[in-house]
């Protein structure tokens, strides 16, 4: 991968190109286009390249069939941008599939499944409070809380 930084004038040009190809991509008429959103786009420093990343719905093989929709567009695309954008070099366009939305899920589900096992083990006790004394015992809980009261025969002190 190519390390990038990004100017005032590249990050300018990379959000008019995502503008550009967002609203474009709408307008194709290739059947393989499923509903893909621009998520973002990054242009070399010397704007001869642009990566542009999406994400498109579906299972793997509507994936996978936008994927290709949109190679086959990229020299219609590509035009488009110069109808619109004066610039001495009309970029290469190279589309990738944006997949932080699905590493973000695999992380969430991760996460989840580390929550659950946490609620199904017993959580570790300490009867010891600060410096290996015992916590003292009180009716008061954390923060000043009265300590929630058991229902097993208890009285109630308020009388």
């Amino acid at each position: 991968m190519i390390a990038m930084t990004e100017g005032p004038r590249t990050s300018r040009v990379s959000e008019e190109f995502r503008e550009i190809l967002a609203e474009e991509i709408l307008k194709l008429k290739d059947p393989r286009v499923g509903f893909v959103t621009v998520t973002g786009v990054k242009v070399s420093p010397d704007l001869r390249r642009a990566w542009v990343y999406y994400t498109a719905m579906g299972d793997e093989r509507e994936r996978r069939s936008s994927a290709a929709a949109l190679r086959s567009a990229g020299p219609h695309l590509r035009r488009v941008i110069g109808a619109q954008v004066r610039l001495k070099v009309l970029p290469e366009l190279t589309f990738e599939e944006d997949d932080t939305e699905q590493a973000a899920e695999r992380i969430e589900t991760l996460i989840r499944k580390l929550h659950q096992g946490e609620r199904g083990a017993p959580a570790p006790r300490s009867s010891q409070g600060k410096r290996g004394a015992p916590a003292p015992r009180s009716s008061q809980g954390e923060r000043g809380a009265p300590a929630p009261r058991s229902s097993q025969g208890e009285e109630d002190e308020r009388g």
